[in-house]
């Protein structure tokens, strides 16, 4: 396997070749035949098991007849991919960074979310994600994909042998109102609902707990089984995905540090249904 394989930016590349075969509506045997390829080695792009070069890239997406606009996005994550950190900006930073998002959280064994002022995409509910993607002022196409993509994001945690999911999440979170009352109700709902999963563990950190690693800013790490542990970051218009073994640590101890202030997973759903009821009361 070679070395680049299992980094988020070549995981992201094998679902965007993929996506790109799937929606021009071409076999997998029939890609291979037009270019003259063992079809294995195709199915090995698209899971992520082998790497293709630029090269390779651009003449797979050549004989699918993709668009400019896809074909230049795709190659760009096609360039460098044995750099193992990937910064994501530009006017493709966005789709890069969710892509790259979606893929660690379909490979990862274990994922924490420390997130100081919004529900975890993980854990949102559709309507949620729609108030927060409709502020972007996005193109209606562009506005509706985001929102079928983030909106499915969530399927991860219920499959056959999923991701156990930690969401550490502020205070904050659940007292600032994202969208009408009736859809910041149906959010904490959903929480309690979804803190009943045996993958799932939601806890929350109170206010007034003094200072803490997590108010440097929000951050995920993923597990895999087959490749270094990452650190990810998401920002309004970029991100990065940091696999750095000493950063990784790092956010690791802060983990640990977010971890002692929390409330236990029993508290903390108490806390979320108690705060929707109150809600609920003062409407």
């Amino acid at each position: 396997m070679p070395a680049t394989a299992g980094t988020p930016r070549a995981r992201a590349l094998s679902a965007a070749l993929r996506d790109a075969r799937e929606t021009s509506g071409v076999g997998l045997r029939e890609l291979a035949r037009r270019l003259h390829l063992p079809h294995t080695r195709i199915s090995h792009w698209e899971t992520g098991h082998r790497v293709p070069g630029v090269e390779s890239v651009a003449m797979l997406l050549a004989a699918l007849r993709v668009t400019p606009a896809e074909r230049e996005r795709i190659l760009d994550i096609a360039r460098n991919t044995r750099e193992p950190s990937w910064l994501t900006v530009g006017p493709t930073g966005i789709p890069h960074q969710l892509a790259g998002a979606i893929e660690c959280e379909r490979a990862a064994t274990s994922i924490v979310e420390w997130s100081l002022m919004g529900v975890p995409g993980l854990l949102q509910t559709a309507d949620y994600t729609r108030t927060i993607i409709e502020s972007l002022g996005l193109p209606e196409q562009e506005l509706g994909t985001r929102i079928v993509v983030r909106s499915e994001r969530g399927e991860v945690l219920r499959r056959n042998d999923p991701a156990n999911f930690e969401a550490l999440i502020s205070e904050l979170v659940l007292r600032e109102p994202v969208g009408t009352s009736e859809i910041m109700n149906a959010q904490l709902n959903h929480l309690v609902q979804v803190g009943q999963q045996s993958n799932i563990t939601i806890r929350v950190v109170p206010l007034r707990t003094g200072w803490h690693p997590g108010w440097l800013g929000p951050f995920v790490l993923y597990e895999f089984a087959d490749a270094p542990d990452v650190v990810h970051f998401e920002h309004y218009s970029s991100g990065a995905f940091i696999p750095d073994e000493y950063d990784v640590g790092q956010y690791r101890k802060a983990v640990a540090r977010i971890r002692n202030l929390a409330l236990s997973q029993a508290e903390s759903l108490d806390y979320i249904a108690k705060l929707r009821e109150q809600r609920e009361d003062d409407r």
